[in-house]
């Protein structure tokens, strides 16, 4: 199935997903006001409008719910498969969804009783699997394969159709059905053309690797005259990490090859969490950044903050903060203490660098020296999860251009790298790889986890330099 029509897929089940959750809250508010089910259960009684003070949780359910389901994986699977595949992405995301309006309700002192959150969860659950099954029951009905089944012809060279045959057969992809192959070395065009009308097909699937453009010109142009799909598998560079999409540009159509996740719903909603979570913690401890401000100054002569040039998003530089660790005059002696260098590459770690004042030393065990990057993230040079900035100067020292390829996002203040062996990690290429591991699997739930990980990586304050 194309991008485009599992996007439209996924919209109209995250559409229809967004209904339930709401209709299940809804019910679970009516059944906690239900005589029989107060009595079944021995509930006690309340006023039956002690709920009018939480529609406006309606608003935020509807469009939350979707988007947890999403970035469990909930969406990203065939239309028919294992129930396995429906079951756990779909419980852990109506359990998130319920520990989610637990936690708003004691977040906000809202009155709701504690039965509604669990019967919230089980009638959701319920609901969005009973509709799941409905979908399957339905795909496998004869009416449903006669209206969603897609007629194409295969054309290209022999080898090309055998193994783009062999791919559809094995990933049985149940919307499209091969009627008849063309082999353009042995067959001309207006063979290809009978074939059309022979078949009555939908569209026409077209491998363009090892096929003249002159002759993948002239089946497009007979498609075109028939009104009929053309469908051309643009697979004719070898690439070994990029992923492709299809766009325009000034009317004219574009392939591009990207090693990033392309703009989408899921990078606004991290562009969303960078926002909202530097501003909830720049709130919650503005009282600990004055702190380590007078305990600084009072400490160790010298600016409170350190500013330095770090490589950002594109190797783009920008001023990052920290709060200052080492004295004055650090960056003049870091050349007589390049024998000490712990780190293979260009990256620069000492272990006990003379440099680094008493103050300075605690800060960096418990990683206080970063706080000041929250501003960074508000400004938008950085992320609260992406690979850690480096200096211009060691970013420049890159010796395998395939590392500035960590560049390719934008930085953040914390990372696979932190929570996964912090500063033990004293080779720089596996650094790197682990960068490279986050910016080739990131999700959501990647950066949540990352996050949660981050606190107690933080708190035992192991591997810090």
């Amino acid at each position: 199935m194309l991008r485009r029509d599992l996007h439209i897929r996924m919209q109209m089940h995250q559409l229809t997903d967004a209904c339930l959750f709401g209709f299940s809250f809804w019910m679970a508010n009516l059944l906690r006001v239900n005589p029989d089910v107060i009595e079944w259960f021995n509930f006690g009684m309340i006023p039956t409008d002690a709920f009018n003070n939480v529609v406006w949780l309606y608003f935020a359910l509807i469009p939350a719910a979707p988007l947890v389901l999403e970035s469990q994986g909930f969406y990203n699977r065939p239309l028919v498969g294992p129930r396995s595949a429906i079951l756990w992405p779909l419980l852990k995301g109506v359990v998130i969804v319920t520990l989610g309006l637990v936690l708003t309700m004691y977040a906000f002192h809202l009155f709701i009783p504690r039965a509604v959150p669990a019967f919230f969860g089980f009638i959701s659950f319920c609901l969005i699997f009973t509709k799941e099954e409905i979908i399957r029951w339905y795909m496998g009905s004869h009416l449903a394969q006669a209206q969603f089944k897609r007629r194409f012809i295969l054309v290209g060279i022999e080898r090309e159709i055998v193994r783009i045959r062999e791919e559809l057969t094995t990933r049985a992809d149940h919307s499209v059905t091969i009627v008849a192959e063309v082999n353009l070395v042995e067959t001309p065009v207006q063979q290809l053309v009978a074939e059309l009308h022979n078949h009555s097909v939908y569209g026409v699937i077209l491998s363009a690797k090892h096929t003249n453009f002159e002759q993948v010109e002239y089946v497009i142009r007979a498609c075109e005259l028939e009104g009929v799909e053309v469908w051309l598998v643009a697979d004719f560079f070898s690439t070994q990490i990029s992923r492709t999409s299809l766009d325009e540009l000034l009317g004219r159509p574009l392939l591009i090859f990207r090693t990033t996740p392309e703009a989408s719903w899921r990078i606004v909603v991290k562009q969303a969490m960078d926002l909202v979570g530097a501003l909830v913690f720049l709130i919650c401890f503005s009282w600990l950044f004055l702190l380590i401000a007078l305990y600084l100054k009072i400490t160790s002569p010298g600016p409170i903050l350190f500013r330095q040039q770090r490589s950002g998003l594109n190797g783009r530089p920008f001023t990052i903060y920290k709060f200052r660790t080492m004295v004055t005059n650090a960056e003049q002696f870091k050349h007589e203490l390049s024998a000490m260098n712990e780190m293979t590459g260009p990256v620069f770690k000492v272990t006990n660098d003379p440099r680094i004042t008493p103050a300075g030393k605690f800060l960096r065990k418990w990683s206080l020296d970063e706080l000041p990057q929250i501003f960074n993230v508000l400004k938008g040079d950085m992320s609260l999860v992406g690979p850690r900035p480096l200096p211009v100067d060691e970013v420049k020292r890159f010796e395998n251009l395939s590392h500035r390829r960590r560049l390719s996002v934008k930085p953040g203040l914390t990372c696979l790298w932190q929570v996964k062996g912090r500063n033990q990690i004293n080779d720089f290429r596996e650094w790197v790889r682990l960068d490279l591991e986050y910016i080739d699997n990131w999700s959501l739930s990647l950066d949540l986890k990352i996050l949660l990980m981050t606190i107690p990586a933080v708190l035992r304050g192991t591997g810090a330099k």
